[in-house]
């Protein structure tokens, strides 16, 4: 270690010989040691800048996006001059080796490498090791830019690191303390791990619901590279994890990609053998979830890897482990350098095999599921469009009348009829393999030990009906139709609902000053049946809104809505338009609690769906001030997933209460239940395990683990049923796939509404534990319980978890608008 970091520093102060003249170490361009401070982003992106500046034939930089927080997003090609010069025509050739691009590549000798640093904001040794990787590459490691593209994205997660570097800039003694407990080594609530809406971005890659992920993605499936690497950081008690991975491996994983990064690993030994550094493999993080930075790239045929440090945002400039050893930030940077060249060695000196063996990839004829077919909810359809667009995968519609195959409403064989509007999504494309992976109804799993969730099928979470044909299903280009017409003068409209695009439409609405009635039972009028939950917009209502049709129509093509005119308050069967079955909804003040207590990735997701998604205004408070909060400014309070039992103590829970009485409407997610459940005035209980008691406590040490999947239920689909005449389910049918992510257990309730139930514990896809099984039957999904003349309404399982689950999101905007309207307006 201290021959290695002498040459290190040497290096970094431009006394090693092979330094370029023209190029400044990051050491000189910044003013400081690398590694002895943090670096904010402006400074990163600006010595990439001053190196694509200083040899702009060998880098080059390019924008692909910007944050939330308004910070550039930037990655930076390096390579050879002459590849640099033929930038273009590289990336081409590698595109027609896959057949995302027709004709025969001129040439595939030249080796595609993608390094993405920190990803976590706080796991910030990543982004110093980026600035250092890119120096070396270009002064001591220049042969290896022969015949490799290095893509270096320097900070996947801007915002999260400048809120991580600024704290603890600010914050840290001087020289840094290396004691554990000083507060320079404890991030306060939310930390610097995620983005400005608390997404987690290294679990975003599938759905890419942040703009950090939709920009990336734009440029990675540009470029498809043959290798990406995903730089971390882990506690400071463990050394350094490389690749090859864990099991479970997902099935498409071929075995070139499985030899060819513990080729890479043996490499990355080399290195830390030498110098005495600890590292391990094969252990923890697995190749399933294929929304991650290694599994993402590995099912579009990459070989993608993990690297974790140790370190993590507790670990600061410097600190002492629980060993006795002082990990400091120079350490961390220079393991992640070291891997990093590593992996650019082995992609040098293998480029031509890389090149053949990533073609073999997109080879799908062996896949069992030819075609998967879709239809139902138009809005749900166009939501997985707008998914399958971002991964640059096709999709057709059917020309058939009827396919047959696995039916995912009944988990078996089946058939269904199918339209001009049914969506067909064939797997013979390239990106076939990912198509099977998003698609597939119940991934083969080889080891219940998993770092993710098990389930994550796109049919259930869009709410769509699906069939897995073995065969091909015959079907024609995509053409999109539109049918929204201009709006004619009546007594009124009605608007469907049944989508999140209705509850956007809603919230416009209100916004607007309209009043919006909604109905309790279905009715018709005018020859056309309206369900529960339909909006309806009269002119009598709206006599202050000057142009009322022609804003409303304004409104209804802006959200590509078609309303049905009315033309009397009289209805073909009951309910009237005046029936006290037909309510105006109320324009809600809505609140969530966040801050300490808070899980910060729920509350980061309720915060993004009603500003990025719902478009509704919504007032977040913090916990800590909970006790001097004035409740009756809100209708609506979120209390995101999280542990409050110092907030709701009696005092606090006495007031909530009191407001709920009232009129207010608490929604509380996840754990946030357990403030609730079996306290004095709830129906809310918990449902014993009936095997908590069974266990003699001899399962020997090495078997605890794996036996204690039994009592695990890691991101599983269960079927449940639902009392669709309920308005928390107004829009739903009288069944939902729900995504349930823990095993915890609710009794149905005695007092109140059971609204969504398992009366089964069939499992449709993913993993759960048999004694976790064994307990969820009859149990409690969502439910609402009266206090007063206001509510608690009740989520079980969170419909916002990662934002993906798109069709649980209505029972949210339901349980905002429609559960219990009698409650007050302010």
């Amino acid at each position: 270690m201290r021959n290695f970091l002498i040459v290190f520093f040497i290096a970094s102060h431009t006394l090693f010989t092979v330094t370029s003249q023209n190029i400044q170490t990051p050491s000189d361009f910044l003013g400081y040691d690398i590694g002895t401070q943090f670096s904010r982003n402006h400074e990163v992106i600006d010595y990439f800048k001053s190196v694509a500046a200083a040899v702009p034939n060998q880098v080059k930089l390019e924008q692909y996006g910007t944050t939330y927080e308004r910070r550039p997003l930037y990655v930076a090609y390096v390579s050879s001059e002459e590849n640099i010069k033929n930038l273009e025509t590289i990336r081409r050739n590698n595109l027609k080796n896959t057949g995302l691009l027709d004709g025969t590549p001129s040439a595939t000798d030249i080796a595609i490498v993608w390094l993405s640093y920190n990803v976590h904001g706080n796991e910030a040794s990543c982004t110093e090791a980026a600035m250092l990787t890119l120096y070396k590459l270009l002064t001591e490691r220049k042969d290896l830019l022969k015949n490799t593209v290095v893509i270096i994205d320097p900070s996947v997660n801007p915002d999260g690191r400048d809120r991580y570097v600024n704290w603890y800039n600010k914050t840290a003694s001087q020289p840094y303390d290396i004691d554990q407990q000083a507060r320079e080594h404890n991030e306060p609530w939310p930390g610097g791990r995620a983005n400005h809406y608390l997404f987690d971005l290294n679990r975003d890659w599938a759905w890419a619901t942040q703009i950090e992920s939709a920009s990336r993605l734009k440029v990675y499936n540009r470029w498809m590279p043959h290798i990406h690497v995903d730089f971390h950081e882990q506690g400071p008690n463990e050394p350094y994890y490389f690749a090859p991975a864990a099991e479970p491996f997902h099935e498409v994983i071929n075995d070139w990609q499985r030899d060819f990064q513990t080729q890479i690993g043996k490499n990355h030994a080399k290195y830390f053998d030498a110098e005495g550094w600890l590292f391990f493999t094969r252990e923890r993080f697995d190749l399933f979830y294929p929304s991650y930075g290694d599994t993402y790239p590995t099912y579009m045929g990459a070989i993608g890897m993990t690297y974790e440090q140790g370190g993590h945002g507790i670990a600061g400039l410097g600190i002492l482990n629980d060993e006795g050893h002082v990990l400091t930030l120079v350490e961390r940077l220079t393991h992640h350098t070291v891997t990093s060249l590593s992996t650019v060695e082995m992609a040098s000196k293998n480029a031509k095999q890389i090149n053949t063996e990533f073609a073999k990839f997109f080879d799908n004829s062996n896949l069992k599921y030819k075609s998967y077919v879709i239809k139902g909810n138009a809005d749900h359809l166009n939501s997985l469009k707008t998914l399958l667009n971002k991964h640059d995968i096709t999709y057709e519609n059917a020309n058939g009348s009827r396919v047959s195959g696995y039916d995912y409403n009944t988990g078996q064989q089946g058939s269904m009829t199918v339209d001009s509007n049914t969506l067909v999504v064939h797997t013979s494309q390239p990106k076939g393999k990912m198509v099977k992976v998003l698609f597939e109804p119940n991934a083969k799993l080889t080891d219940s030990l998993t770092y993710d969730i098990t389930a994550w099928s796109v049919p259930y979470a869009y709410g769509l009906e699906a069939i897995a044909s073995t065969t091909k299903v015959s079907s024609d280009k995509f053409s999109e139709q539109n049918t929204t017409q201009a709006l004619q003068n009546a007594y009124g409209y009605v608007s469907k609902w049944n989508s999140i695009e209705d509850a956007k439409f809603l919230g416009d609405l209100l916004q607007q000053d309209f009043k919006i009635r909604f109905t309790e039972k279905p009715f018709s009028s005018n020859g056309s049946k309206f369900e529960r939950g339909a909006l309806i917009i009269t002119k009598g209502d709206n006599k202050h809104i000057e142009d009322f049709v022609g804003k409303l129509n304004s409104l209804a093509q802006k959200h590509d809505r078609s309303l049905m005119q009315i033309n009397s308050g009289f209805s073909q069967n009951v309910p009237d338009i005046g029936s006290p079955d037909v309510k105006l909804i109320n324009k809600q003040k809505v609140a969530v609690l966040s801050g300490e207590g808070t899980s910060s990735l729920s509350y980061g997701a309720i915060w993004h769906f009603f500003e990025q998604q719902l478009h509704y205004p919504l007032t977040s408070l913090n916990t800590d001030d909970f006790g001097g909060i004035n409740l009756s400014k809100y209708n609506i309070l979120i209390i995101p997933s999280g542990y409050y039992g110092s907030v709701l103590n009696e005092n606090n829970m006495n007031k909530l209460k009191d407001w709920v009485r009232s009129g207010g409407k608490v929604i509380a997610i996840d754990d946030a239940l357990r403030s609730f459940a079996g306290k004095d005035g709830f129906s809310l209980k918990f449902k014993p395990s009936e095997n908590e008691n069974d266990s003699d406590n001899l399962t020997p040490y090495a078997q605890r683990e794996r036996e204690y999947t039994n009592n695990l239920i890691t991101g599983a689909i269960f079927k449940t049923k639902v009392d669709h005449t309920h308005p928390m389910a107004f829009g739903y049918d009288n069944y939902y796939f729900t995504l349930k992510l823990g095993s915890s257990a609710y009794s149905l309730l005695d007092r109140g509404y059971n609204i969504a139930y398992l009366d089964n514990t069939k499992v449709y896809s993913g993993f759960a534990g048999k004694d976790a099984l064994s307990n969820l039957n009859k149990t409690l999904v969502f439910g609402e319980e009266r206090m007063g003349s206001g509510s608690f309404i009740y989520f079980v399982d969170n419909t916002l978890f990662r934002s993906f689950w798109e069709n649980g999101k209505l029972f949210l905007v339901n349980s905002i608008f429609l559960v219990n309207n009698n409650a007050y307006e302010l």
